[in-house]
Parts: C-alpha cells; sequence; structure tokens
C-alpha cells in the first residue's frame, strides 16, 4: 500500500471511530485507543504513520505545516485545482489554512477532519466523539483554503498505465489503484452505478464496475480493463469534471 493510501486510510479509521473526537488542548490522538485530535494533530498523525515523518521534522500546528511538508517531499499543487468547486483534488491531498483549519481529502470529492467538540468549542469536552461530527468524513468545501499540498506519488496515480495484458481480477499494482481512483470518481458523479473499494485489488467489485463500462460502450464484458477501456474512461472523466 502506498504511503498516500496509508495516510487516507489512517483519517477515515479515525473518523470512522467513536473513540476519537475534538480538543485542542488534548490533541495527542492514539488510533488504538480513547484519544482526542484537533485539525492539525489528525492530519499530521496521519501522514506520520503512514511513512512521512512530518511529525520528527517539526508539524506541530497549521502556522507551520505548510513549510514542513514542503521539507518532506509535499508540493504545492494550489494552481492545479479549483478550490471554489473542488475540481482537480485527489485522495490524500492536504487542505490547508495557514491559522486556523486544515483536512485531507479521502477521494477525488470527500474529506476527513477534526472540527469541533460537542459543545461548540476547541476544548473542554468529553474524550471520544460526542456528536459523531467532531471527526468526520464529508463532501468538500471551500473553508477557504489557502493552499493545497500533495505528496508526489499521488500524481503518477492520475494516469494509469497498463500492461499489454490489461488489468484482471486478482491484479494487484499501483496502476490498479490508479485505474480504481477513476472508477470512485465515475460512480462519485453518477456515471456508473457499481461501486469499487479503496484498495489496491482488483476485486470483484472493480470487475463488475469494468464490465458496466463495456457494456455502456457496446463492447464484449470480459471483465478486461484494457489499454483501450482507459482511453475511453479517461476522455469520459475529462467531461465530468
Amino acid at each position: 500500500m502506498s504511503k498516500v493510501s496509508k495516510a487516507v486510510e489512517y483519517m477515515v479509521k479515525v473518523a470512522n471511530d467513536p473513540k476519537h473526537g475534538y480538543s485542542q488542548t488534548n490533541r495527542n490522538g492514539n488510533p488504538d485507543t480513547w484519544s482526542d485530535y484537533d485539525c492539525s494533530s489528525l492530519v499530521i498523525s496521519a501522514y506520520q504513520a503512514a511513512g512521512i515523518p512530518v511529525k520528527d521534522k517539526g508539524a506541530t500546528y497549521t502556522g507551520n505545516m505548510y513549510s514542513v511538508f514542503l521539507q518532506c517531499g509535499f508540493k504545492d499543487v494550489t494552481n492545479k485545482v479549483n478550490l471554489a468547486t473542488g475540481s482537480g483534488l485527489i485522495a490524500g491531498d492536504v487542505l490547508l489554512n495557514h491559522q486556523n483549519h486544515t483536512a485531507m481529502m479521502i477521494s477525488t470529492s470527500q474529506l476527513a477532519q477534526a472540527s469541533i467538540d460537542e459543545k461548540g468549542g476547541i476544548s473542554g469536552g468529553k474524550v471520544g466523539d460526542q456528536t459523531g461530527y467532531e471527526i468526520a468524513t464529508r463532501s468538500y468545501y471551500n473553508y477557504p483554503w489557502n493552499v493545497v499540498l500533495r505528496y508526489p506519488e499521488t500524481a503518477a496515480k492520475a494516469l494509469p498505465v497498463l500492461d499489454k495484458s490489461g488489468y484482471t481480477l486478482g491484479k494487484k499494482t499501483p496502476g490498479v489503484l490508479a485505474y480504481k481512483e477513476w472508477l470512485i470518481y465515475a460512480k462519485e458523479k453518477g456515471y456508473i452505478k457499481q461501486g469499487v473499494k479503496e484498495d489496491e485489488c482488483f476485486g470483484e467489485g472493480t470487475e463488475k464496475a469494468t464490465n458496466e463500462l463495456l457494456k455502456k460502450w457496446g463492447y464484449k464484458q470480459t471483465g478486461i480493463a484494457g489499454a483501450n477501456l482507459i482511453k475511453r474512461l479517461k476522455k469520459e472523466i475529462a467531461k465530468l469534471k
């Protein structure tokens, strides 16, 4: 699993676990115990746990995340995305407002964040998520964000590269993960109905989504994602953005 995928998995795991709530005072969260995070400690912890030493290098809050994340290999891709609509964002992108807030994209349209405690404040609440929204996933919104930071390995996944045999059931490669990100985006935009898991394996859901595309375009349903299918999917995705 890639480092970015690990960071996204960390964010989703914490957001879905009621043991974790929001606190700006007690913010040193542990994903396996009752503990709280604030917005910056959550994003920093996610990438630290994924193997990118942002915490070791000194990232502690939104005010110093930008410089430290750049030192650790992240790129400022703000000029490549539309902050108003979220177009161009991908899973793993760090959304940063230098003074007040940060979050991480977990897909092309969804983000995860730690935002506020059950009292509507930043400290003094009970440990854990008392409302279901202290740490949660939601659709993209513009906070407003100042910058978007992206770890380079995600850029390579923007356009999958296939071998001549194509992708088939059971295959597991970085390219499969990239292809699945396109399928997830197509599902989110309503272009296909079949959902797929956010992992690196070409599983049954991916095979069904591939067959849905093949049927949609008048091809034989082989369950194989070949180069021609990828090329066609790329064109259709571009129309959805």
